[in-house]
């Protein structure tokens, strides 16, 4: 049972997925808590994301279903129902969204996988796309929709500053920019927008780089500085907005659970910071020497146009909409963002 049903009670889910023991009950035995275990269809749930939001939704009570490729052999009793899917089919996908309680779509190819070939760019693209029209497809067929979508974004969505003297401070009100990342984040928001005339609570999510072990850029970076190779990239001067893995997840959960919230937000920590300020709090906390530069020429001749969005540029966001109504953030800095 979630927090808040008594102990001994059964939590009966407001859905039509409704599972009882096989053993007869009164009605006395059963709770009807209305804020206990939702069933949480999670599109992109074998992700860096995906993953710990699952567990903490699993943790609370919560019943979560992952639609995806390729199904595990072999899954804990505890873990999420894995269910197949091609990321296109919205046949297959309406069965699993009927009664569900809500969705998250997180899917779309790795932005930083790889570099930006055309190919690449067009996976990218396509891999958002084609899932967000599956999603809104699936659920105009005649199901039990789930009363509220979270759409997945990115903080590139208003565009890119080489300077953080420079740049804007964005919030959920700023206007899209340009580049590769504002034109992808803008058709991966309206993939789904149609959800909204369906009767469904849109929250979007526009994300920050996110740091965490196990994923992310830390799993990149984290063995280098351990080598004491770890230097600043490009000039260092470019905004660098993050946000902690705890955060995000936390942050999920607050837009999931509060029904009066609404439309874009930006996850993002509230503390400013330029590339300088991330690669001299990593080094510390790791006790290492922060002194190989990367330059530049060498960043953009690996990675071509790649290196100008996401690395020798950023953003500098502010999560004004998550504070405004309440949010608290357990990593408001990055060094105690940062693992030692």
């Amino acid at each position: 049972p979630r927090a808040g049903t008594q102990p001994g009670f059964f939590c009966i889910r407001r859905s039509n997925h409704i599972k009882l023991p096989s053993f007869s009950l009164s009605l006395r035995d059963i709770s009807f808590d209305e804020e206990c275990c939702m069933r949480v269809i999670i599109l992109g749930g074998s992700g860096f994301i995906g993953r710990a939001l699952t567990q903490a939704l699993i943790s609370r009570g919560d019943e979560v279903v992952v639609p995806t490729r390729h199904v595990p052999a072999a899954t804990p009793s505890t873990g999420p129902e894995y269910q197949l899917w091609d990321g296109q089919d919205h046949s297959s996908l309406s069965q699993l969204l009927n009664g569900a309680d809500a969705v998250i779509n997180l899917l779309g190819e790795n932005i930083a996988a790889k570099r930006w070939s055309s190919a690449q760019k067009e996976r990218i693209i396509s891999s958002r796309l084609l899932a967000g029209q599956a999603l809104v497809i699936a659920l105009q067929m005649p199901i039990v929709k789930p009363k509220v979508l979270i759409q997945a974004s990115a903080i590139g969505y208003y565009g890119f500053w080489p300077e953080n003297a420079s740049a804007p401070d964005c919030t959920e009100d700023s206007p899209a920019g340009s580049g590769f990342l504002a034109t992808t984040t803008i058709q991966w928001e309206r993939s789904t927008q149609q959800a909204e005339h369906l009767g469904l609570r849109r929250c979007i999510i526009r994300t920050a780089p996110v740091l965490g072990l196990g994923g992310g850029m830390l799993a990149k970076l984290l063995p280098v500085f351990q080598l004491g190779l770890g230097g600043p990239v490009g000039t260092g001067r470019q905004p660098f907005a993050w946000i902690h893995l705890d955060d995000e997840v936390a942050a999920i959960l607050f837009l999931l659970d509060h029904e009066e919230l609404s439309g874009p937000f930006n996850l993002v920590a509230p503390e400013h910071s330029t590339m300088n300020d991330f690669v001299q709090s990593l080094g510390k906390v790791l006790k290492r020497p922060v002194w190989l530069p990367v330059p530049s020429p060498l960043l953009r001749l690996g990675f071509g146009d790649m290196a100008d969005e996401l690395l020798l540029a950023g953003q500098k966001a502010s999560p004004v909409r998550l504070l405004e109504h309440g949010f608290v953030f357990r990593h408001p800095t990055l060094d105690s963002a940062l693992p030692s």
